[in-house]
C-alpha cells in the first residue's frame, strides 16, 4: 500500500503515525497474517524525517529510508533531451534545476533550439496559466514546518539577490545577525538553502539557494507578478536580462564547475582526488583586500593534513575568458597557505563562452593549466 503526500494526512490527523504503529506492530494482524507492506511518501522533508526520529511512533518500523534528490546537471540535460546543445542545457538547468517533475509541468518538453528559448521561458515559466509559474513560491508555503512564510521568503530573496554571508543577509533584512539562525536553519532543513563552508577559513561560510526555480521566483516572477499577470512576460523577460545574467547564470555556472570537479573530473585534471570542492576568500596584502576564489579542490588523507590540489575560476558571462584571468589565478595560487600545499596546485579556468585565442595559446603545453568550456563540462573529464 502506497500513501503519497503523507504529511498532509498527518497535519489533519496528528495521531495517524500512532495508528500505523499499532497496525504494524510485530504481533499485529498485518504483520502475522498478511504480506502487507506500507510505503509512505511526502515532499515535506522535515515532517518525513520526524516520522522516524527520536521517540516517534514509527521509529524502528522502517526497513528503508529513501530521499529522492534532483538530477545532477548532466543527467538533467539528458532527461530534457538537450545533450546535443550544452548551452541550452545549461540555461534550462539554471532556471528550473534537476527535479524530474518540472519537465511534465513544462508541458513535457523543453526548448527545441536556442532561438526559441526566450519564447519557451515566457510560455512555460513566466505564464500565469502554466503549472511552473507559482512552483517557486509553493515549495516554501506548502512546508508544514514553516510557521512564518513571509520571513523565510524574505530571507530567500536576500540570498538570491547576492547576499551570501550571514551578516549580509541580516543587513538586507534589517535584522541583527543573531536573529538569522532559525531562519537559515529552517530553510536548510527543507532543502531550499545550502550552507557552504570556506575552504581555507574556519567558521566562515556562505549560503546559497539550492533550488533554481525558487531563485527564479524570488528574482523575477514574484517581483514582476502584476506585469506577468497582465500578459507582459516578453517585456519582463527582456527587462530582467541583466538580473538573470548576474544573479542566476553567473552563480549557477560556478556551482556546476564545483560539481564537475567533485563528480566528473579525472584525477590527472585535478592533480589528485577531490575530497571537497568549495569557494574561498583569500586576503592579499599587495592589494589590501580579499580576493574571491570560486573553486578550491582539496584532497583528504588519513595520515596527513588536507592538501589543495587545484584552484579555479568560473565565468558564466557571454564574453570569452582572456589571459588576465589566468594571471589572476596565478597570483592567487601564490597566496595559498604553505601548510595547505605540498606541490603546485593546478589552475582550472571554466568559461561558459570559451576562451580567447591568446589564452588557448598561452595554456597550450602547460601541464598546470586546464581549460574547461561547456562542452567539456557536460561530456568530458
Amino acid at each position: 500500500m502506497i500513501i503519497d503526500e503523507f504529511p498532509y494526512l498527518v497535519s489533519a490527523t496528528p495521531a495517524l503515525p500512532s495508528y500505523l504503529q499499532q497496525a504494524l506492530s510485530p504481533t499485529g494482524h498485518a504483520k502475522e497474517r498478511t504480506r502487507t507492506r506500507l510505503i509512505l511518501c511526502g515532499s515535506a522533508l522535515t515532517t518525513m524525517a520526524q516520522l522516524l526520529g527520536g521517540g516517534a511512533p514509527l521509529r524502528g518500523r522502517a526497513v528503508l529510508e529513501l530521499v529522492v534528490r534532483p538530477f545532477g546537471f548532466r543527467d538533467a540535460g539528458a532527461f530534457w533531451g538537450l545533450t546535443d546543445d550544452p548551452e541550452l542545457a545549461f540555461r534550462v538547468n539554471a532556471l528550473v534545476g534537476g527535479t524530474p517533475a518540472c519537465l511534465e509541468m513544462c508541458g513535457g518538453s523543453g526548448p527545441a533550439h536556442r532561438d526559441g528559448f526566450d519564447r519557451w521561458v515566457q510560455r512555460r515559466l513566466l505564464n500565469p496559466s502554466s503549472a511552473m509559474f507559482r512552483e517557486g513560491g509553493l515549495l516554501l508555503r506548502e512546508e508544514p514546518s514553516i510557521s512564518d512564510p513571509t520571513s523565510y521568503a524574505a530571507t530567500l530573496t536576500a540570498i538570491s539577490a547576492g547576499n551570501h554571508r550571514r551578516s549580509e543577509i541580516a543587513a538586507a533584512l534589517g535584522r541583527p545577525t543573531s536573529a538569522m539562525a532559525h531562519l537559515l536553519t529552517g530553510l536548510q532543513s527543507i532543502g531550499l538553502v545550502e550552507q557552504i563552508d570556506d575552504a581555507l577559513r574556519d567558521k566562515r561560510s556562505v549560503f546559497r539557494v539550492a533550488e533554481p526555480i525558487v531563485r527564479l521566483h524570488q528574482l523575477v516572477t514574484q517581483r514582476r507578478e502584476p506585469e506577468l499577470v497582465s500578459g507582459q512576460s516578453a517585456r519582463v523577460w527582456r527587462a530582467s536580462a541583466d538580473t538573470v545574467a548576474a544573479k542566476i547564470y553567473g552563480p549557477h555556472f560556478e556551482d556546476l564547475a564545483r560539481q564537475w570537479c567533485f563528480l566528473h573530473a579525472a584525477g590527472d585534471t585535478l592533480n589528485g582526488t577531490a575530497s571537497a570542492v568549495r569557494p574561498s576568500d583569500i586576503p592579499c596584502r599587495a592589494h589590501r583586500r580579499g580576493h574571491e576564489l570560486d573553486i578550491v579542490v582539496t584532497e583528504t588523507s588519513s595520515f596527513a593534513t588536507d592538501r589543495i590540489t587545484a584552484i579555479g575560476e568560473a565565468k558564466g558571462t557571454l564574453t570569452p575568458m582572456d589571459v588576465p584571468q589566468l594571471h589572476r589565478l596565478e597570483h592567487l595560487r601564490a597566496l595559498l597557505p604553505d601548510d595547505k600545499v605540498d606541490r603546485q596546485p593546478k589552475l582550472l579556468l571554466f568559461a561558459r563562452s570559451g576562451f580567447t585565442d591568446d589564452l588557448v595559446a598561452l595554456a597550450h603545453g602547460r601541464a598546470d593549466v586546464e581549460l574547461v568550456d561547456l562542452a567539456r563540462l557536460y561530456t568530458g573529464e
